[in-house]
């Protein structure tokens, strides 16, 4: 009896054990983005997300190349008339590092981004963060959130590097008290305070603004433009 009951004990133990190191250690969701995958992930069709964005998201418009990136571009079907592209997580995804490696596209009045995003659509509040390239200069990359919809969060970093000519490595570190981005592993800015809470989607897209010139510059027409994205990486707490 006493021999079972030590056995018994060993195997609780072990699996407390196991538990406490995969609570401890997460869990790590990696995509390639080499092929469209409907199971893991969504390209929004026929939509606007309205205001500033002077577009409308078409499946079309998020595509993957033959060396096997994701291609999210900028269009214009008709006189005045244009199409941009977003992909979008299918799962919702929480306190984390967030990684991706991507070539945003460069022109004014464009923006090329990488976030988490969640809000009324989804039974939720808004809670977004952001890493967004402004295509009038992809020198500089901002970093935005926002946590039930208040905003007012930016922070411009001078890169280094023109970021429209190479991929790099770009990633935030969600916690429950904190925001950290970084580049190229690299930590270029924390914020502490008011920080989002509510799982929330992948994000990728690209747009052109309109009536919002003194953030974004003035879109000049110029298409077809292009943001590439090489992979995107999620490793929980």
């Amino acid at each position: 009896m006493k021999k079972k009951m030590g056995f018994s004990l060993m195997v609780s133990s072990l699996v407390s054990l196991l538990i406490s190191v995969s609570a401890f250690a997460g869990w790590t969701f990696w995509e390639p983005l080499t092929y469209h995958n409907p199971s893991t992930w969504q390209k929004a069709d026929g939509y606007s997300n309205g205001s500033m964005f002077n577009c409308t998201w078409r499946a079309n418009n998020a595509n993957f190349t033959s060396d096997g990136k994701l291609r999210l571009s900028l269009t214009s079907p008709s006189n005045n008339k244009f199409d941009c592209g977003e992909y979008r997580s299918t799962n919702k995804y929480g306190y984390g590092l967030y990684e991706v490696s991507m070539k945003p596209a460069k022109n004014t009045g464009i923006v090329s981004s990488f976030f988490t995003y969640t809000g009324p659509s989804d039974g939720t509040q808004w809670d977004e963060i952001d890493i967004e390239f402004l295509g009038k200069d992809t020198t500089k990359v901002q970093f935005n959130y926002y946590t039930n919809g208040v905003g007012g969060h930016e922070k411009i970093v001078d890169l280094g590097f023109d970021a429209s000519q190479g991929f790099h490595t770009y990633a935030f570190d969600w916690q429950q008290g904190s925001i950290k981005w970084y580049v190229d592993g690299v930590l270029k800015h924390t914020a502490t305070s008011n920080i989002p809470k509510t799982p929330g989607k992948m994000m990728m897209n690209i747009w052109n603004g309109t009536g919002v010139d003194s953030w974004l510059g003035s879109y000049n027409g110029v298409n077809p433009l292009h943001a590439e994205y090489d992979w995107v990486k999620y490793t929980s707490n």
